[in-house]
């Protein structure tokens, strides 16, 4: 690999780590109103109206880990590790607080005009990500969010804002996280509210065409406003396994994939693929797609493929007692040859490289590793009062191996690694704190309880020297 080109760095989200919810301008957005607790599940789902949450609830997305006022120092630690670049998102609500204003919110353009320069001041390339997990709370309000066609209109306005203020800091944008998750837990994924299932899966690919065409009509507008920008699109990703190697088995794993793949065909090749169209007549959801609709598509597709990768999945065509892996949003079938994390998400490095060839076969664009990483518990070694996480330098280790077989034995072309929640923050799933993915350790509990003080865990030097051996250095 070229040094000079590979992007080493970290990855985190505003949602989950910047706080200051009501600092500089900012209006409320979706994940304010996700509660921690036993709620909280029914919320991301969109199965219970956000709006039924007790008000004295506790809401993690207020604090995060405060990097809204604490960037400059966390920015100093992530340089110390030698990355080359950070992965970040926008608060939408920072810079059009309700969503349909007319004129941007200046206090939160200067807000990450600093953070951005802090970045560069070290080297470190701003990777954003426009659109993760993030919505102003008023466009779900007032217009029900992503099921309304005039939510493009807005993110347009919202991507232009940003292509125009940042061009010449910014070079890499993502236009929406994990953009398949709409399926998965709309609310998260799309602000969806569907307490009423009668037509849950129409709107849920209703609001995701819309989330499609406001993607490639970003890809053009930005390429328009820059030469220099690379824009892409972005999955969750993990190959299905059939659990046996019954036919039917097969086909489930096959149809499993194809659900997911279908976003990312759609923005990196330019269209619907026939079966997804087929896929959406089975579950009745034929969507509206109006004149232009496809040319839109076909002009804006992404210039590369970025993908969270955790960990593989298991499913059979047959409705069994199969033992479940517990943890992840995606249903899975406990795969009986792989181990398991504190939270039951299996931990299969292959399936990375599997992944990877899959990705690339399928689109021959350049692919972008995002998001990767073991959520733990971690404890204080009593003998020198350090976290010594050698459980989480043992699975990015692994994956890392994986990745450079790809690149180096496959031929895969990688634009770069960005480990997910370099610095603890707080999990979008579950909404706790002590499910920590991080080099740096932030002292704050599930309950937001803490000095938030910031500490070095023992992969934090294993991971420097990582990159500055730029990958050849694993031990």
């Amino acid at each position: 690999m070229n040094k000079k080109v590979f992007l080493w760095g970290g990855a985190t989200a505003a949602n989950q780590c910047e706080g200051g919810v009501t600092e500089g301008g900012r209006g409320l957005a979706l994940m304010d109103v996700v509660p921690f607790g036993e709620k909280r599940q029914a919320v991301l789902t969109g199965e219970l109206d956000f709006r039924k949450v007790p008000s004295d609830s506790y809401f993690p997305a207020h604090q995060g880990i405060d990097l809204y006022h604490r960037y400059k120092d966390d920015v100093a630690l992530f340089a110390e590790m030698g990355f080359k670049c950070l992965r970040v998102s926008i608060s939408w609500s920072r810079i059009f607080p309700k969503g349909d204003e007319e004129k941007p919110n200046e206090e939160g353009l200067q807000f990450y005009d600093s953070f951005f320069d802090e970045l560069l001041k070290y080297n470190i390339e701003p990777v954003v990500t426009i659109c993760h997990f993030d919505l102003p709370v008023w466009l779900i309000d007032k217009y029900g969010s992503w099921r309304d066609r005039k939510l493009i209109g807005f993110y347009l306005k919202l991507c232009k804002t940003l292509f125009v203020r940042y061009k010449g800091k910014v070079k890499y944008w993502i236009t929406f996280n994990e953009i398949n998750m709409i399926l998965h837990a709309p609310f998260i994924g799309a602000g969806l509210v569907l307490e009423n299932k009668t037509e849950a899966e129409k709107i849920k690919f209703q609001a995701a065409h819309h989330q499609l065409l406001a993607s490639a009509m970003a890809v053009k507008a930005g390429h328009e406003i820059s030469a220099d920008f690379k824009i892409g699109c972005m999955l969750a990703a993990g190959q299905y396994y059939p659990y046996t190697c019954r036919p039917e088995d097969v086909w489930e794993a096959m149809e499993c994939d194809r659900e997911n793949y279908f976003f990312t065909d759609v923005q990196a090749r330019g269209k619907y693929p026939r079966y997804a169209r087929k896929m959406m007549e089975k579950k009745n959801a034929v969507i509206q797609i109006e004149e232009g609709d496809e040319a839109i598509l076909n002009e804006g597709t992404a210039d590369f493929v970025a993908f969270s990768y955790y960990s593989s999945r298991v499913v059979s065509s047959e409705n069994l007692s199969h033992e479940k892996s517990s943890g992840n949003i995606f249903s899975s079938i406990k795969n009986p040859y792989l181990e398991s994390s504190e939270w039951g998400w299996q931990i299969d490095p292959l399936g990375l490289r599997i992944t990877l060839n899959t990705l690339f076969d399928r689109y021959q664009k350049p692919l972008f590793i995002v998001e990767n990483g073991l959520g733990a518990i971690d404890r204080f070694s009593e003998d020198n009062n350090c976290i010594e996480d050698d459980y989480r330098i043992s699975y990015l280790r692994d994956h890392i191996k994986a990745m450079m077989a790809a690149i180096e034995e496959d031929g895969v072309d990688v634009i770069g690694y960005t480990p997910w929640g370099c610095i603890d923050l707080v999990s979008a799933s579950t909404g706790e704190m002590e499910k920590r993915y991080g080099f740096i350790y932030v002292d704050k509990d599930n309950e937001g309880n803490g000095t938030l003080e910031r500490k070095k865990k023992k992969s934090f030097e294993w991971y420097r020297r990582v990159i500055e051996s730029n990958g050849t250095v694993l031990e």
